[in-house]
């Protein structure tokens, strides 16, 4: 079997995303990226992109640079047309130095994470078996599910939001970026409205946004006025290269630290581990180099004893691609659901995913286990 083809296709929905008014949902992703790898048996592999589309379009129709073998320019199509999709390991290096005087990080490691998980998708496909055997075994069926969705800008809002999604069946909820960070006063009342809402029963979650830059001991004085609502974690407190000031906070409070989805590579995540001392990493599949470099990031969380709950906002595609990495660790305690009602979240595969009694089902279908919807791709696709 050979790799015939490798094509981003870029979407577009109607509707820029924004911050919500009130207690209405946003609208989710207005751009999308679809990478579609092609075979010689007939076997397609695919998966979403959560990037800047038309650039990683760019990095993957870039044609070859030169024929010495010296591998540094070239565009990752032209450098996997023709292999072995199944040797994703080595397919995944080549990639990464072939692209090395243009990529290592950014748009490109992010294109190389979408061209990795089409390949363990078609892996799936070509063995008949659900991606999360292929990486090692399957623990669970099913994952519990946090909504993922932006702060409300009122404590009523915030309540009329949190209800509507205990009403859905989720037991786990995550407030993110929107309008915290401005007022702290008006911070803790967003955050005691959704926790006296939530009840002792269920968990509050907390995105706080690095886009407010904030300084260690800053950050430090952040979560220790949240902490009297009990979150389970507070996500992203720092800018995302800021290890040691990650380190002074993880070590500073109780409340569990997360942070990864900015994050690439193993070499990036061993920094991570070893400097940020974070409590929880949050590799997103589709930009911290796709299954081969995730395997690797749950392994070393197992080794310094961390948790793994990876990032997941975007499409059914990447949260059961999300689902599969939970189902392969021992230890998975969420899977993240983009709560967005927008059609490049809702409308990519055939059957999207549901919460029954606040979990997912891993699918267990070969390869991802959900089929695209190729009415809604070209409905949207622009490029």
């Amino acid at each position: 079997m050979k790799i015939t083809n490798v094509e981003v296709l870029v979407l577009k929905s109607q509707g820029l995303y924004n911050h919500p008014e009130g207690s209405e949902e946003p609208l989710g992703p207005t751009y999308m990226g679809i990478m579609r790898v092609s075979t010689d048996a007939g076997i397609t592999g695919y998966s979403d992109m959560e990037t800047v589309a038309s650039v990683a379009k760019a990095a993957v129709d870039a044609p070859r640079w030169n024929e010495s073998g010296t591998e540094c320019f070239e565009g990752l199509a032209s450098l996997i047309v023709g292999e072995n999709p199944l040797e994703v390991e080595r397919l995944w290096y080549k990639m990464y130095r072939g692209s090395i005087y243009y990529g290592r990080r950014g748009v490109t490691i992010q294109a190389i994470s979408a061209i990795d998980i089409a390949l363990w998708d078609i892996m799936g496909k070509f063995y008949g078996q659900p991606i999360c055997m292929l990486l090692g075994g399957k623990w669970r069926d099913k994952v519990r599910a946090y909504a993922s969705t932006l702060f409300r800008p009122t404590p009523q809002a915030m309540r009329e939001a949190t209800r509507r999604y205990l009403d859905e069946g989720f037991t786990a909820v995550k407030f993110g970026w929107g309008v915290f960070g401005k007022d702290p006063k008006l911070d803790e009342r967003l955050v005691e409205a959704a926790r006296k809402e939530m009840g002792d029963a269920n968990d509050l979650l907390i995105d706080t946004g690095w886009f407010v830059e904030r300084t260690a001991k800053q950050a430090i004085h952040v979560v220790r006025s949240l902490e009297r609502f009990r979150p389970f974690f507070v996500e992203e407190i720092l800018h995302p290269e800021d290890y040691d000031g990650y380190r002074q906070v993880a070590e500073s409070v109780d409340t569990l630290i997360a942070c990864g989805e900015q994050e690439a590579t193993e070499w990036g995540f061993h920094q991570l581990i070893e400097r940020g001392r974070v409590d929880i990493l949050q590799p997103d599949l589709t930009r911290c180099g796709g299954f081969t470099v995730a395997r690797k990031i749950v392994h070393m969380a197992e080794l310094a004893n961390v948790l793994v709950i990876p990032h997941s906002w975007s499409s059914d595609l990447l949260t059961a691609a999300s689902l599969h990495l939970s189902a392969f660790q021992r230890r998975a305690v969420f899977v993240e659901f983009n709560t967005s009602q927008g059609p490049l979240s809702r409308d990519l595969v055939k059957q999207p995913l549901k919460i029954e009694d606040g979990y997912i089902s891993v699918p267990c279908g070969p390869g991802l286990g959900v089929e695209l919807n190729d009415e809604s791709l070209e409905k949207y696709r622009i490029a």
